[in-house]
């Protein structure tokens, strides 16, 4: 178990900020001790994710303005249950198994978190998002 926690733990980018002593001690600090630094580590796939998403279901992303897309990818993260629960499985399946135990006991709070913490950057990065769903038109 060790090493799959040691293993996790690597991957993770370093993001600074003020920590309590205990890693998992409110909310707030795993907030910034896992859920920051795994979404980071996930951020391309979780633009990836997002554009398949606008792909597959024919919304019209690539005719928007930078606003309406960003309101587009707000839209989508508060109202589809599917692509939610896929977000908070990407996230979460880098958990430690310590880090589990902690999201367990406060799971409604983190995913509601780690929701809004993914929403924000998707939207700063629609841009990218609007090239990766042509690049999927383009080669269908």
């Amino acid at each position: 178990m060790l090493d799959l926690t040691a293993a996790l733990l690597a991957l993770r980018p370093a993001i600074a900020a003020e920590l309590s002593e205990t890693p998992t001690a409110t909310v707030g600090d795993f907030l910034h001790r896992t859920l920051r630094p795994v979404l980071k580590l996930q951020n391309e796939l979780l633009l990836l994710v997002v554009a398949d998403f606008v792909q597959e279901h024919h919304i019209p992303f690539q005719v928007a303005s930078v606003a309406e897309r960003e309101r587009l990818v707000a839209e989508l993260l508060t109202r589809n249950v599917k692509l939610r629960y896929t977000i908070i499985g990407i996230i979460s399946g880098l958990f430690t198994p310590a880090e589990t135990a902690f999201y367990r006991q406060h799971r409604a709070e983190l995913n509601r978190r780690l929701l809004e913490l993914a929403s924000q950057r998707v939207q700063s990065q629609v841009t990218t998002v609007a090239e990766l769903v042509a690049s999927a038109d383009a080669a269908t």
